[in-house]
């Protein structure tokens, strides 16, 4: 009975013991004041899987080659971190990448890839007042929505659609075109930019044909188009994994026709599948000049991540912006760094940045030329004069 009784006594008072802490100990907690997370965590959308996975991880390492560059200069707001995250340039999946990004507490986003992602995450980022700068959606809707902080350091379709009309019809003297996209958001809105202004130039569109994402055989539409024998065909797909094979496929059936294709097939990727094929494909593209001081300070930062992607130096002049208006805000709040962005105009890797007030950059495409296995400058827009040799 004694020994009963003291096990009791003993259980009591443990009890009390842990209830009277754990209660002094909540009440404590509960008084102070919530720490701030150190640093800056920024976040990065797009594809890092799927046929889209060298365009997205282009994206990526842009924005950790940013950080690697502008960590030493943010002093005590800094580290910045990077938090990546997968869309599969899937709108659901953009979606809940973003919301994700939300919960990590992340100030900025730098993405997406493919518009249909990016218009679709921008919803709950902006919502959040979160900023998101596009390095590579070139739709028109991405900043046509009003929406305050949504930015495009990249061009636009519009632009690129008149870029493209403009070489077919002054340089290429052409008369006739064959249009082909993949239905994607980008892909068919460029496709569908040209064929409007292709009345406007003279150009006569012999047909509009559509393929699906994924597609290996192009054969029926080009069976159309061989027959139809168009003086350009306009190729309108998502990225370069999607080109190569069509160009291969081109070349198997003696296509002879000039083809002028755009900025999302340029990537070291098109001709690494497609080759020999590659040869003599015309795109329009950002002009960069890679022998500034800033496109040399990015080429140094990004070469151990490997070769730079389409969109690697939109991707790192997004980031760098960012953070060049927190540094001058001297804080992340979202009013003062919009503030800050406003007034920001610095050259950059890809081009000189400056943000108009509906978030755009500007556009400054060109034609260039596969050569030699290597994308190269060939017609100027501006000018109507071809690049120096």
């Amino acid at each position: 009975m004694k020994r009963a009784l003291y096990l009791l006594s003993m259980l009591l008072l443990v009890s009390l013991v842990a209830f009277g802490c754990g209660g002094e100990k909540k009440e404590e907690k509960k008084g102070e004041a919530p720490k701030a997370a150190a640093g800056i965590k920024i976040g990065s959308l797009g594809p890092l899987t799927g046929p889209y996975a060298a365009d997205g991880n282009d994206i990526k390492n842009g924005v950790l080659a940013a950080i690697e560059v502008m960590n030493p200069e943010m002093g005590a707001l800094g580290p910045v971190t990077l938090q990546a995250e997968d869309d599969a340039c899937d709108p659901r999946q953009a979606v809940a990448a973003a919301n994700k990004l939300i919960n990590e507490k992340v100030t900025a986003v730098i993405g997406a890839y493919c518009s249909s992602a990016t218009i679709p995450a921008s919803e709950p980022l902006i919502a959040s007042k979160i900023f998101m700068i596009t390095p590579a959606s070139t739709s028109e809707k991405v900043t046509e929505r009003g929406m305050p902080f949504m930015y495009r350091t990249c061009g636009r379709d519009d632009d690129q659609s008149k870029a493209a009309i403009s070489f077919m019809t002054d340089h290429l003297k052409a008369k006739t075109v064959y249009i082909i996209d993949d239905k994607t958001t980008y892909s068919q809105g460029l496709a569908d930019n040209v064929a409007k202004l292709a009345a406007a130039g003279g150009l006569k569109v012999l047909g509009h044909e559509h393929v699906n994402q994924g597609d290996k055989d192009y054969s029926a539409v080009l069976t159309k188009v061989k027959a139809a024998k168009p003086d350009v065909f306009y190729v309108s797909l998502q990225n370069s994994a999607s080109a190569a094979p069509m160009l291969i496929q081109i070349a198997r059936m003696g296509i002879k026709t000039k083809i002028l294709a755009q900025d999302a097939v340029y990537h070291p990727q098109l001709m690494e599948l497609a080759k020999k094929d590659a040869e003599g494909v015309f795109l329009t593209f950002g002009y960069t000049d890679k022998e500034t001081p800033s496109y040399k300070k990015f080429a140094d930062a990004y070469k151990k991540l490997g070769e730079p992607g389409a969109y690697s130096a939109y991707s790192y002049d997004s980031t760098v912006a960012y953070l060049k208006a927190v540094k001058a805000a001297g804080s992340t709040d979202p009013d003062k760094v919009k503030a800050e962005l406003a007034k920001l105009e610095f050259d950059g890797a890809s081009k000189k940045i400056k943000y108009k007030e509906n978030g755009d950059s500007g556009s400054n495409y060109v034609i260039q030329v596969v050569k030699d296995g290597k994308f190269t400058n060939y017609w100027n827009p501006e000018n109507g004069q071809l690049f120096a040799k």
